[in-house]
Formats: C-alpha cells, sequence, structure tokens
C-alpha cells in the first residue's frame, strides 16, 4: 500500500513538472506573419483616428495557436470581424485573414499643413507571450496595394518590423516571478507626406486677405479717421474667424503650431496698424499733417513689409526644415 501511495506522489509530481515545462518552454515557437494594405482612409485629425484595411497571414507549427481568435490590434479603437481562411501547407497551419480596424492615432500638428505622419499598427497574440511565440517578419511577401490612393498624402515610406510590447503587470499569473509580461508584435509602419501647397492656400487665403483689407486703410488719407478703423478692426475679426474654423479641423494640443504663429503674427499686426492709424490721426488732429502722412507711408511700408518677411520665414521652416 506504501508502494502505490509513493508511486502515485512520484506520478503527481511528474505530471506537475510536465505542466510547469509546458508553462515555460525553453525555446518559443516561430510564427511567420506578413501583411498586405489595402487602403488608408477616413483620416480624422480631429478625433485622432484613421482606418485601415488589411490582409494579415501566420504560418506556424504549433497546434496550440489559434490566430483566429487571438489576433489583438493594441492601438485600435475598433476591429472588424475578419474574413478568415485557414489550411494546412506541408504540416504547418496558414491562417490568412482580412482585416478592417479605426486606429487611434497621436497626430503631430506642429508644421501643420506642412506635417509629416508615421502610422504604425501592432500586432500581438492575446494568450501567448514572448516565452511562447516570437514573430518571424515576412518582409519580402509584405506591401501596400499599388493602386492604394490616400487622399492629399503621399507614401514616403513602409515598412514592416518585429516590436515587443512591455505590460507593468503579471495579469495575476500565479507562476510569474515579475510583475510585468512581455509580448512580441508585429508592426506595420507607414510614413505620410502631405502634398501641402494647395491645402495651405485653402486654410490661410482668408487670413491673409483679412490683414491686407486691414493694410487698406494706410491708403485712405489720414483725416478719414472712420474708413481707417472699420478696416483693420473688420480683418481682425475675419482673422479671428479663420482661426477657430482651422482649430476646429485640428486635435487639441499644448505645442504652439505653425497655425497658431502666422495666425498670432496677423493678430499682433492688425493691432500695431491700429495703433498706427490712432498716432496718424493724432498728429493730424495736432495740425502736423505732413509729418502724419510720412508716418503713415513709412510705418505701413515697414509694417507690411516685416509682416510678409516673417511670414515666409515662418513657411519656409516648417516646409523645408
Amino acid at each position: 500500500m506504501q508502494f502505490i501511495k509513493t508511486l502515485f506522489f512520484t506520478l503527481l509530481v511528474f505530471i506537475c513538472v510536465q505542466q510547469q515545462v509546458k508553462a515555460a518552454p525553453e525555446v518559443p515557437d516561430t510564427v511567420k506573419v506578413g501583411s498586405y494594405i489595402l487602403s488608408l482612409h477616413d483620416i480624422n485629425f480631429h478625433d485622432k483616428e484613421y482606418t485601415m484595411r488589411y490582409w494579415l497571414w501566420f504560418v506556424y507549427n504549433n497546434p496550440h495557436f489559434d490566430f483566429t481568435t487571438q489576433v489583438e490590434v493594441p492601438n485600435a479603437k475598433s476591429v472588424e470581424k475578419p474574413d478568415v481562411l485557414v489550411d494546412t501547407i506541408n504540416g504547418k497551419t496558414w491562417v490568412l485573414m482580412k482585416m478592417k480596424s479605426v486606429m487611434k492615432q497621436s497626430w503631430n500638428v506642429n508644421d501643420y499643413p506642412f506635417d509629416e505622419q508615421s502610422i504604425v499598427l501592432s500586432i500581438e497574440n492575446t494568450m501567448y507571450d514572448k516565452k511562447w511565440l516570437v514573430y518571424e517578419v515576412d518582409s519580402a511577401g509584405s506591401s501596400y496595394a499599388p493602386t492604394m490612393n490616400v487622399d492629399g498624402w503621399k507614401i514616403k515610406n513602409f515598412h514592416v518590423m518585429r516590436g515587443e510590447n512591455v505590460y507593468n503587470t503579471s495579469f495575476g499569473d500565479p507562476r510569474a516571478t515579475t510583475s510585468k509580461a512581455e509580448y512580441d508584435s508585429f508592426n506595420i509602419k507607414m510614413t505620410l507626406e502631405r502634398d501641402a501647397m494647395g491645402l495651405f492656400m485653402k486654410i490661410f487665403l482668408g487670413m491673409y486677405i483679412a490683414f491686407f483689407i486691414g493694410s487698406i486703410a494706410f491708403f485712405i488719407e489720414v483725416k478719414e479717421i472712420e474708413s481707417r478703423f472699420a478696416l483693420p478692426v473688420g480683418g481682425l475679426f475675419a482673422a479671428v474667424g479663420n482661426k477657430y474654423i482651422i482649430d476646429s479641423l485640428l486635435p487639441e494640443t499644448s505645442d504652439y503650431t505653425l497655425v497658431d504663429t502666422l495666425h498670432s503674427i496677423t493678430f499682433v499686426f492688425i493691432f500695431l496698424s491700429i495703433f498706427l492709424i490712432a498716432y496718424c490721426t493724432q498728429l493730424h488732429e495736432k495740425n502736423k499733417a505732413f509729418k502724419a502722412e510720412r508716418v503713415n507711408i513709412i510705418g505701413s511700408r515697414i509694417m507690411i513689409s516685416t509682416y510678409i518677411l516673417l511670414n515666409i520665414f515662418f513657411v519656409s521652416m516648417a516646409a523645408f526644415f
């Protein structure tokens, strides 16, 4: 009887050891993974998102893996149920999935509309960390459709790579010896460059017209006080309205962007225009008409020239540097 108990206990220990070995294999299984991008659309700066349609494929040996249910896109807002094809070829499981994801994206709008955006889509297995599973990237087979057209953008760069996502938790795993989990990831990265000049004219044309309408006041006789004040004040309101329209298109940011810089310059110079008009009016009322005309001419030329040069400088910095 004692022998049977000892034998039973030995078998139980052996089974537990085997389970531990299964729980943490010495060498993780390799999964070959690749992607083909079909489309990238619905780019939304205000809501910080975009939509991507793409194919994913996985080739592997381990029968415990089930990528039809275990695929996760960590940086996605939502993922539609994919179309799935599963086959076995030469003893390996091949899974092909057609995906559609609405992705979260932190847009960099500091140089908008001369901005360049890096888009990264990350793929993980929901069940197995890197102790179980590592990816081998199918770089040769991964690409994007040659007919893919991203409205208003040019695809500057595309590549796929292996990455790693670290979570500062063991997710309650009683076997864990550290308070973090590491998952291998497959990353798709695209760099988009905006075709900016047409958009720049659309969004800033109203601001520039507002400033130059206000500048027309310098060409009106100094004695026409009401007309000279009305034009820059009207231009100021138009510039403020233009700023609110552009801000409604962009995400909230604490950075001082090109949009903020150009509008701030416009506000300051319209204010300086009003100040110069007021000063010339005061000179005229003191019977210094000649001096008022000279200050009006010289001051307006300096102001308009400086405004144009500052705009050229900041736009050039954003567009070319």
